[in-house]
C-alpha cells in the first residue's frame, strides 16, 4: 500500500491485490482513526477481486470517513470485475466513484470550495 498525504487535507492511497489488500485496509482505517480529519481517495486500479471481508472493512471505512467524520470517500479506477461486485451487492449507490486518481482528486477539491 502506498499512502501519501496528497495536501493539507486529502489522503490518497494505493492498494495492491490480495494478499496485501485485506491488511493494507486495517491499517488503513486505523491510519484514519488516529487522523480523522481528511478526506480519502483510494486507487483501486490494482485490484482484481474483492471477497466478503474486503467488502466489510470498505464499509467500516466509509462509516469512519463519511458518516462520523463527514469527510470524503472516493474509490477510483475500479476494474470491471471489481465493479461488478459493487453492482451485485448494491453498492455501488453507497459509495462514491471515479474513474481515476485524477478525477477523484478534482472531486474532492471541488466539494471542498462550495
Amino acid at each position: 500500500m502506498s499512502v501519501e498525504q496528497w495536501s493539507e487535507n486529502i489522503l490518497l492511497v494505493d492498494f495492491q491485490d490480495d494478499p496485501l489488500f485485506s491488511d493494507d485496509l486495517a491499517t488503513l482505517i486505523d491510519q484514519f482513526s488516529a487522523n480523522p480529519n481528511m478526506d480519502v481517495v483510494i486507487n483501486l486500479a490494482q485490484v482484481a477481486y474483492l471477497n466478503s471481508s474486503n467488502i466489510a472493512s470498505l464499509l467500516k471505512l466509509r462509516k469512519l470517513v463519511c458518516v462520523n467524520n463527514h469527510r470524503k470517500l472516493i474509490l477510483c479506477g475500479v476494474s470491471t470485475h471489481v465493479w461488478g461486485v459493487f453492482l451485485v451487492t448494491g453498492l455501488e449507490k453507497v459509495f462514491e466513484f471515479a474513474d481515476d486518481v485524477a478525477m477523484g482528486l478534482t472531486s474532492v477539491q471541488i466539494d471542498a470550495q462550495a
